[in-house]
C-alpha cells in the first residue's frame, strides 16, 4: 500500500499514477517456521525446506520420490511433536516468529531514530510466513527504490546464507521497476558481534554456582562434503570460536566447537554436539555449558535439539550439570551490532 507521501510526478498528467516517495528498505531474513505444529502445516514446511537444493543437494529425480513418499508421511508427526514442546502457545507462533518480531521492532525503532523516514525496515522468512516475496512486493510498493537484503546468520553457507539470497533475487525477478539492491556479508568476526556473545556467556556463568569446565560452542552442521567443495562456514565457525575465546581471555582447554543437526546417511562436520557432549561426561567433565553462536534467535534447533536432545545425551552419560546460554535474540548489545552492520552496509544510501 502507498503511504500518505505518496504523489504524481512533476508535469505528470492528471491520470498519471501516484507515485511513492523513495526510500530504503531494509529487510531481514531468517530460515523460516510452520505455521503450526499439527501435521499438514508440519507437512508443507518441511516439504518446502528439505525441497530446496541448497539445503539437499540429491538430483531431483532421486530425492522427490522418497521425501514425498517416505519422509513426509512420517516426519511432520515427530518434528510436529518437537516444535509442541516449544511453541508459544499465548501468540501460537513458534519462538524464531516470536523473536524475529522482537528483533525487527528494535532494530526499526532504532533506524526510524537515526535515520527518520528515510527507511523502512521488516523481516521475512526463506520457508513458511511471511515469504520473502510478499515483503519484497511490499517495500516496492512502499516506494523502496533501493532494498538492503540482510540474511541473520553470523556465519556463511550456502544451505542458509545463500538460499535466503536465492529467494531475495528471484523475488526482484517479479517486479516492473527493480530496486537497487544490495545484501549484508556474513557478520561472523564482527567486534560487536564478538562482544555481545562475550557477554552472553559472562553473564550465563555470573548465574550459575559454578564455573563450568567446558564451554561447548554448538553449531549448526553440514555435509562435510559441502566443506570439500569449497563452502566457507566450517573455517567461519572456527574463527568465531576463536575470537569469542580471545576476548573472554581463555585457554583452548575451555572451550570446544561442535556441530548438530546431523541429517541423513553421510558424513558431516565433526565432532557431532550430541556425540561430543557424552564423551565430556566420560571424560569426568561434568559440568559444561552450552552456546549457539550460528543461530541469530532461539529456534527448534537450540529450545528443543540442544536444551532437551543433546542435554540427555550428556545426563545419559553421567554428566551432572548442563547449562544452555540462549541464542542474543533482541540482547541490547545484539541490536546494537546488527544496527551497526546495517549503518555500515548503507553507505551513501542515506
Amino acid at each position: 500500500m502507498l503511504d500518505d507521501t505518496a504523489s504524481r510526478p512533476v508535469h505528470a498528467p492528471a491520470d498519471h499514477p501516484k507515485v511513492a516517495a523513495p526510500k530504503v528498505g531494509i529487510l531481514l531474513a531468517n530460515l523460516g517456521t510452520p505455521d503450526h505444529y499439527s501435521y499438514w502445516p508440519m507437512r508443507r514446511y518441511l516439504s518446502e525446506f528439505l525441497s530446496d537444493q541448497r539445503v539437499i543437494d540429491y538430483p531431483k529425480w532421486k530425492w522427490q520420490p522418497l521425501l514425498q513418499t517416505i519422509i513426509l508421511t512420517k516426519r511432520p508427526f515427530s518434528s510436529g511433536r518437537n516444535y509442541k514442546s516449544i511453541w508459544n502457545e499465548e501468540l501460537n507462533e513458534s519462538p524464531l516468529m516470536t523473536i524475529t518480531k522482537q528483533q525487527s521492532a528494535a532494530i526499526a525503532a532504532r533506524m526510524q531514530a537515526q535515520y527518520g523516514d528515510q527507511v523502512m525496515v521488516d523481516y521475512c522468512m526463506r520457508y513458511g510466513n511471511p515469504s520473502t516475496q510478499s515483503k519484497v512486493d511490499a517495500m516496492v510498493k512502499a516506494g523502496c527504490r533501493k532494498i538492503l537484503f540482510f540474511p541473520l546468520y553470523p556465519q556463511y553457507a550456502g544451505a542458509t546464507s545463500a538460499t535466503a539470497n536465492d529467494q531475495f533475487f528471484r523475488a526482484l525477478m517479479d517486479q516492473s521497476w527493480q530496486p537497487t539492491a544490495r545484501v549484508v556479508d556474513p557478520y561472523f568476526e564482527h567486534p560487536q558481534y564478538i562482544e555481545a556473545l562475550a557477554q552472553s556467556v559472562e553473564r550465563g556463568y555470573a548465574a550459575l554456582p559454578e564455573k563450568p569446565d567446558m564451554l561447548v560452542v554448538s553449531y549448526h552442521g553440514m555435509p562435510k562434503r559441502y566443506l570439500m567443495q569449497g563452502d566457507p562456514y566450517h573455517c567461519q565457525c572456527q574463527k568465531t570460536t576463536r575470537l569469542l575465546r580471545e576476548r573472554l581471555g581463555w585457554d583452548e582447554t575451555q572451550i570446544t566447537t561442535t556441530f548438530q543437526s546431523v541429517f541423513g546417511p553421510e558424513e558431516w562436520l565433526k565432532p557431532y554436539t550430541v556425540d561430543h557432549v557424552a564423551e565430556l561426561a566420560k571424560q569426568g567433565k561434568k559440568n559444561i555449558a552450552v552456546i549457539a553462536p550460528a543461530f541469530s534467535a532461539d529456534c527448534i534447533e537450540t529450545l528443543e535439539e540442544i536444551n532437551e536432545e543433546i542435554r540427555e545425551s550428556f545426563e545419559h552419560a553421567g554428566g551432572q550439570r548442563f547449562s544452555y546460554i540462549p541464542c542474543l535474540n533482541d540482547d541490547g548489545a545484539h541490536i546494537d551490532a546488527l544496527c551497526t552492520v546495517i549503518s555500515e552496509n548503507l553507505g551513501g544510501w542515506v
